[in-house]
Formats: C-alpha cells, sequence, structure tokens
C-alpha cells in the first residue's frame, strides 16, 4: 500500500508482513495474542478495533531481524511509514519498547504497553498448565509474578508500569486480559 492512499491496510497485509518478517511460531503467536489483547481494549474503551488489531499484530514483527536496541522498533517503523501504516499505530508501536523514550499519550499506546509483556507472560503460564488458559485465576498470576525464576525474561515493571499508565486495578487488568486470550485461546494453541 503506498502512501497515497488513505485506507488502512488490512488485517491480512498485516499478517503478510508479519509472517515475512518474523519465521519463529513462539513470535507470531505471541503477535497473535497481543493482537487478541488489544481487539478486547478496543471494543472495551469504545476504539477502532482495526487499529487496536494492527498495533497488536505488528509491535514486534521486526523483532526477530532487528532485535537490537538500537534497530527495534525504529526499523519497524520506517517499514510500517513505507506501507502507508497510520500514525496513531506507529506511534502505539514506538511507545511499546520504553527505551524509545516515545511517550505513550494514546489510549491505544496505553494497551499496547499494558498488554505486551502481561499477554506474554500469562502465555507463558498457560503453555506449563495441564488446563492452559481454563481455570487460570488472577491470583495463579500474582503468584507467579513473584517468582522471579519464571519467565524471567518477562519485564515485571514493564507489566506494573503499564497497568498503571492505563489506570485500570491491577486484577481487574489481568483478569481482563487472561479472557481476552481464552477468546481466542484455540488459534493461539492454548487449549
Amino acid at each position: 500500500m503506498n502512501q497515497g492512499h488513505s485506507e488502512v491496510p488490512t488485517r491480512e497485509e498485516a499478517l503478510s508482513l508479519l509472517y515475512e518478517y518474523t519465521k519463529t511460531d513462539s513470535l507470531r503467536k505471541h503477535a497473535l495474542a497481543v493482537e487478541s489483547a488489544m481487539r478486547a481494549c478496543a471494543r472495551k474503551f469504545g476504539e477502532s478495533e482495526e487499529l487496536y488489531g494492527l498495533a497488536g499484530l505488528l509491535h514486534d514483527f521486526d523483532y526477530e531481524m532487528y532485535p537490537n536496541a538500537d534497530q527495534h522498533p525504529y526499523v519497524g517503523n520506517k517499514i510500517l511509514t513505507e506501507k502507508g501504516y497510520p500514525e496513531s499505530v506507529r506511534q502505539a508501536i514506538m511507545g511499546h519498547a520504553p527505551y524509545t523514550n516515545v511517550a505513550r499519550e494514546s489510549k491505544m499506546a496505553k494497551c499496547l504497553f499494558a498488554c505486551d509483556e502481561l499477554t506474554g507472560f500469562i502465555v507463558a503460564i498457560a503453555l506449563v498448565r495441564p488446563t492452559k488458559l481454563e481455570g487460570l485465576e488472577v491470583s495463579s498470576v500474582r503468584k507467579k509474578l513473584k517468582d522471579k525464576a519464571f519467565a524471567r525474561s518477562v519485564n515485571r515493571d514493564d507489566i506494573r508500569n503499564g497497568i498503571l499508565e492505563l489506570g485500570i486495578p491491577e486484577d481487574e487488568h489481568i483478569s481482563f486480559v487472561i479472557g481476552a486470550l481464552r477468546e481466542n485461546a484455540s488459534s493461539l494453541g492454548l487449549t
């Protein structure tokens, strides 16, 4: 899609871009999981499901090829600009990485930051449970958050700060994200 068009790229175009740059199944599933949480946020706040979905789907699409902090999400932002993705989506994606120092001013940007690491953490928990997401309680997530050895690559401060920025009680947001993931559990390989 060139910049002369005002239409928003479709989910199919975004998926194609994701699959072009992201080859590992785990990172593709992470993108789909964050997309699920973002679409649920859009419904909750009366925002555009399409735009929120695109931000969730593409927030890490460049990470596998450009994993360094001086590359991700900067390279992705350049690619998305060239492909005509809306400024709102690109700003949210830039803001999801705290080291970019891009302010998270929009609801979309705050939602992406509040959902990204938490989604990854909840998926990590689900993957070690026999019943996956079924029956997963907020208290179990809280307990695992305290266990520094579990999913140690997940930034607990980003989870806390994201929820604080969103201005929603922590338990409510954790429960909300669990619910959003349950809606798409089969496509995420969590059934």
